[in-house]
């Protein structure tokens, strides 16, 4: 099941897409992607309902962000081998954690914002895992029943910001719209391994990343495990996994985004993404 969230930004509608690929309006039996609906039991009634009995949402409305209510957005540096050697950084022993502000979050087509003062504005394809049960010293064999489902990710980051100024990741990080996720969420029943998913990732239509899960460092039933034992994880947080090689700041030269460029990416079976990059009011 594709669960998504449609209409103007801030003012978004529950949906669902179809097999025939039209989408289906669900404000008419619940409020929002978010909270309890995400449960497996909220999932489970949504999962019964004929979709020939909701209203079609008309083609072309504009897609946010696909789940709604997120109380964290925890993203994870560093976890593909293969990303790791591209930035010249070690593989780390245990997860690199840092958050991204909820404020960030857009939706997938939405604009990315080059923010003021920003010359290395870059990207990066990642899946994004959505909670759909409280989570709290979770085992990693029970990891994966707490998880909603999945979703297309691009995090952004200004890596001046993230870099090469004083203090944390964050506020590389959690620029306005540096968040796109969606279209959709893809629940848990459709991925059968979130470990073997090829992701891609082009700019201007040139391949930039090209790469897959399966080269990991820590997998996600891991990552759930693992970020449960230090903050109770509640319906709707999103985890960003990390990003495989091809980013702005690995090329050589180094490459990063301007005003007209634009972004597609996706991630098998989740979907794809669209952004024009303008520069920020």
């Amino acid at each position: 099941m594709k669960l998504l969230r449609h209409g103007p930004a801030g003012a978004e509608k529950p949906g669902l897409l179809c097999a025939d690929g039209t989408i289906r309006d669900l404000s008419g039996v619940v409020s929002d992607i978010a909270g309890p609906v995400l449960s497996d039991a909220g999932l489970e009634r949504l999962r019964n309902l004929d979709p020939a009995s909701l209203p079609v949402v008309e083609p072309g409305t504009r897609l946010g962000p696909c789940v709604a209510g997120i109380g964290k957005f925890i993203c994870i540096g560093l976890n593909y081998s293969d990303h790791a050697a591209e930035t010249g950084a070690a593989v780390p022993a245990e997860p690199i954690v840092f958050m991204k502000a909820t404020s960030a979050v857009c939706g997938p087509d939405d604009p990315i914002l080059i923010p003021r003062g920003s010359v290395k504005t870059d990207w990066e394809v990642e899946l994004a895992v959505i909670i759909g049960t409280r989570a709290k010293y979770v085992s990693e064999a029970e990891a994966l029943s707490h998880v909603a489902g999945y979703a297309v990710a691009n995090d952004v980051s200004e890596r001046a910001f993230q870099i090469e100024r004083a203090g944390q990741w964050t506020k590389g990080k959690s620029c306005d719209n540096f968040g796109p996720l969606g279209p959709w969420l893809v629940t848990r029943d459709e991925v059968a391994d979130p470990q073997t998913l090829p992701m891609w990732l082009k700019l201007n239509g040139e391949t930039m990343q090209d790469g897959s899960t399966r080269t990991m460092v820590f997998g996600v039933a891991h990552l759930v495990s693992y970020l449960s034992q230090f903050m109770t994880l509640h319906p709707g947080d999103v985890i960003s996994t990390g990003t495989p090689p091809g980013v702005g700041m690995g090329k050589k030269p180094q490459r990063f985004l301007k005003p007209g460029d634009v972004v597609e990416l996706g991630v098998k079976g989740l979907g794809h993404q669209r952004q024009q990059v303008v520069a920020d009011a």
